[in-house]
C-alpha cells in the first residue's frame, strides 16, 4: 500500500522505516538484494528521489550496502550490528575467533544452568540441521546452520544483553567462519559440537564452557596458528 505523503522530511523516515522494518524482520535476509530502486519506487508510491535517500541512509549506517552494477545487499539487521561489521571488518581474524569464543564460553555456562526443554529440542534439531548442511558439501549452508546453532547456544543463557550483542556480532562472525572453512568443504575443518550440547543438557556449566572455548582457530595457509591450547 503506498505510503501518505506528508512534508518530505517525515516522508523520508517513513520510506526510511519501511525498509528498516523489511530487513529487521527478516523478509530481506542478511545476504540478500533488495528491490530494485523502480520496483521500490512502485511498491511505496514514492518518488524515486525519496527512495534513494532512503537506501543511502541505511546504506550510511551499515544496513545496505549498495554495489554498482549490481545491486544493493543487506548486510546487517541493526544500525549497531553495521557498526560491528564495518568496525571489525579488518580485524585480525584469531581476535574475532577469541572473541567468539570468549562469548559463547560464557554464554554456554549459563545455557547449562538456565536452558528449558524448549532450549533443548532446538539444540538438538539445529545440531541435526548443521550436520546435514556439512554432508550436503555445500559451505554457505554450513556456515548458515553452524551460525544459527551457536546464536541457538546463546540464546539458551536468557541473558537478554548477551544474546542482543551476540546477534549483532552475527554478520562478523558469520564472515570469519566463511573465511576459516573456505570455499570447499573438508574433514580437517570439521568441529563436532555434540560434547557442547550433552553439557548443556546435563546441566554442567563448567564442561558447557570449556567446551564453546575449546573450538581452534583453523589454520589455513596464510593464516595465524591457534594459540596454545586453543
Amino acid at each position: 500500500m503506498p505510503l501518505s505523503h506528508p512534508r518530505r522530511s517525515a516522508l523520508s523516515e517513513q520510506v526510511i522505516a519501511a525498509l528498516r522494518a523489511q530487513i529487521t524482520s527478516g523478509e530481506w535476509p542478511v545476504g540478500s538484494r533488495i528491490p530494485t530502486e523502480p520496483e521500490l519506487v512502485e511498491q511505496l508510491g514514492v518518488a524515486r528521489n525519496t527512495v534513494r535517500e532512503a537506501v543511502r541512509a541505511l546504506a550510511h549506517n551499515g544496513l545496505l550496502d549498495i554495489r554498482q552494477g549490481s545491486g544493493t545487499y543487506v548486510v546487517a539487521t541493526s544500525e549497531l550490528a553495521g557498526v560491528m561489521h564495518r568496525r571489525f571488518a579488518d580485524a585480525d581474524p584469531r581476535h574475532i575467533a577469541e572473541l567468539r569464543a570468549t562469548l559463547e564460553s560464557g554464554a554456554a555456562g549459563l545455557a547449562a544452568e538456565r536452558r528449558t526443554d524448549k532450549d533443548l529440542k532446538q539444540l538438538d534439531t539445529l545440531l541435526l540441521r548443521r550436520e546435514e548442511a556439512w554432508e550436503s558439501g555445500d559451505a554457505e549452508a554450513f556456515v548458515t546452520a553452524d551460525a544459527t546453532f551457536h546464536l541457538a547456544v546463546v540464546a539458551a543463557s536468557h541473558n537478554d544483553a548477551m544474546i542482543a550483542v551476540y546477534a549483532d556480532l552475527g554478520e562478523v562472525l558469520r564472515d570469519w567462519l566463511r573465511a576459516d572453512v573456505g570455499a570447499q568443504l573438508t574433514p580437517e575443518t570439521y568441529m563436532d559440537h555434540t560434547g557442547l550440547v550433552d553439557a548443556i543438557r546435563a546441566g554442567d556449566a563448567a564442561r558447557a564452557a570449556a567446551e564453546a572455548a575449546s573450538y581452534p582457530v583453523l589454520c589455513r595457509p596464510g593464516r595465524l596458528s591457534p594459540p596454545a591450547g586453543g
